[in-house]
């Protein structure tokens, strides 16, 4: 069984090499307040961006990141904030709400969403790829992050100058990762397990938070991410057999606290796995840490799809094709 979401999986990095073909980003003004604004996976996005403008500028440029729901109804705006606001369909009301709002406000807007979404209410639009075939999506993540980081590099000197080389070896990371063998013997081991937890450390937490989203999209199964430290204060109480788990590991310091983390799981019996360059049960290409989102994510992607393929579940309609969710998911307008 093929979905969409595999075609969508493996498009990834002809859809990044095309896009840094002909992206073109505003200028922006980094002694200017930046604020990022999404929902779900375009959320997650404008997490990762926000981390870049705050590592590239070595702690100067500190930008907030809002959901578009809060945005559009209640959160301060000032005419010297650049709103940046993610949107893969370019659809969803409080995405466009945030965006108008933000306008009016006088505030300089910049809208990120699919080459085939309608108008958006900005003064730029950055067009990323296709709309996906797949309700869970992955194409149109890696690419909002490519655009947030031209758009991150811009505005941090010789900082984003070498990061954005680093980017545009991201294509050719995904395609060595994608010659891995597909995760079907993991898949088999957790698509009983539930709920999922998955840990990472620093950038690559919300690395963990987009692939709880898929496996609940992808796979109907409850799925949670964490920051490793996090993972060890408090949850550890609610452990137990019959769950299961994949843990980020790091590639650099962290005091043994992934590792730790691991093993307690395990002692508290857990299925558990790593995700890693090295050594890992679920690899991926090296790349540096802060390119890492557009790469750590890929084997989870593919785990998602090959647990959906063995429950048969459809990460192409996330339940919207069975009662009582077609239902109750009609009703949901976003």
């Amino acid at each position: 069984m093929e979905f969409a979401l595999d075609k969508q999986i493996v498009s990834q990095p002809d859809a990044i090499r095309s896009l840094m073909e002909h992206i073109s980003v505003p200028v922006l003004d980094s002694e200017r307040p930046f604020i990022f604004s999404g929902i779900g996976t375009s959320w997650h996005a404008c997490r990762v961006a926000a981390y870049w403008l705050y590592e590239l500028s070595a702690g100067r440029i500190r930008a907030s990141v809002l959901n578009s729901h809060d945005l559009a109804l209640s959160a301060p705006i000032s005419s010297q904030d650049q709103v940046i606001v993610v949107s893969h369909r370019g659809t969803k009301r409080f995405p466009r709400q945030a965006l108008t709002r933000a306008r009016q406000a006088g505030a300089l807007t910049i809208a990120i969403t699919s080459s085939d979404a309608p108008a958006q209410d900005a003064d730029h639009t950055i067009h990323t790829c296709p709309g996906e075939l797949a309700g869970t999506h992955t194409v149109s993540y890696t690419t909002a992050l490519t655009a947030l980081a031209h758009l991150a590099a811009s505005v941090t000197e010789e900082a984003g100058r070498h990061f954005l080389s680093t980017i545009q070896g991201v294509p050719d990371a995904i395609e060595r990762t994608l010659e891995q063998s597909a995760p079907s013997t993991i898949a088999e081991k957790l698509v009983s397990r539930e709920p999922i937890m998955l840990a990472g450390m620093g950038i690559d937490a919300i690395t963990a938070a987009e692939a709880a989203l898929k496996i609940k999209e992808g796979t109907y199964q409850w799925a949670e991410g964490f920051e490793t430290e996090n993972a060890l204060h408090g949850p550890p109480a609610a452990i137990r057999p019959g769950m299961g788990a994949v843990v980020i590991m790091p590639d650099w310091e962290d005091g043994e606290r992934s590792h730790l983390l691991l093993d307690s799981l395990r002692e508290l019996g857990a299925e558990v796995y790593s995700c890693g360059t090295q050594q890992a049960d679920l690899l991926f290409s090296a790349v540096e840490r802060l390119v890492r989102p557009l790469v750590s994510i890929v084997p989870l992607q593919r785990l998602t799809a090959e647990i959906a393929r063995i429950k048969h579940s459809n990460p192409d309609e996330i339940h919207r094709d069975i009662e009582p969710w077609t239902t109750v998911m009609g009703n949901i307008i976003l």
